[in-house]
């Protein structure tokens, strides 16, 4: 409902001794939200998720995909079609189970969201 399920906000209150002792300081973080709405607050999920990697000092990692649904010559079927920058947003109908939903365009942007981290993480390895 807006926000990060309540098991995932029971695993965040209890990272106090990782954060306390910086664990996981400099790791790479990135995030995702599926809702059955366009909106659904998805924005404020994963503005959540980023205020809890920063908190424990982490690295963002961002989608890095322009809005490709925002004309009325584009498609909902391209990626990043909800336009999102701070991770990767999809939207699954509630009638509808996971052999359609999310969208095959909602899919590929989370497997584009993956390798984004996947170069930031051998990137990151590289420049230590």
């Amino acid at each position: 409902m807006g926000s990060a399920s309540a098991q995932f906000k029971t695993f965040m209150d209890a990272t106090g001794k990782i954060w306390y002792g910086q664990g996981w300081k400099d790791k790479l973080a990135a995030g995702f939200t599926n809702s059955a709405s366009q909106s659904g607050d998805k924005l404020n999920t994963l503005i959540q998720l980023a205020i809890f990697g920063a908190q424990h000092g982490m690295i963002w990692v961002s989608l890095g995909e322009l809005p490709q649904n925002n004309s009325s010559a584009s498609s909902p079927d391209t990626v990043n079609r909800l336009g999102s920058f701070l991770g990767a947003m999809a939207q699954s109908n509630n009638d509808q189970g996971p052999d359609l939903a999310p969208p095959a365009a909602d899919r590929k942007t989370a497997e584009i969201l993956g390798a984004r981290v996947a170069t930031q993480a051998a990137r990151w390895v590289k420049g230590a």
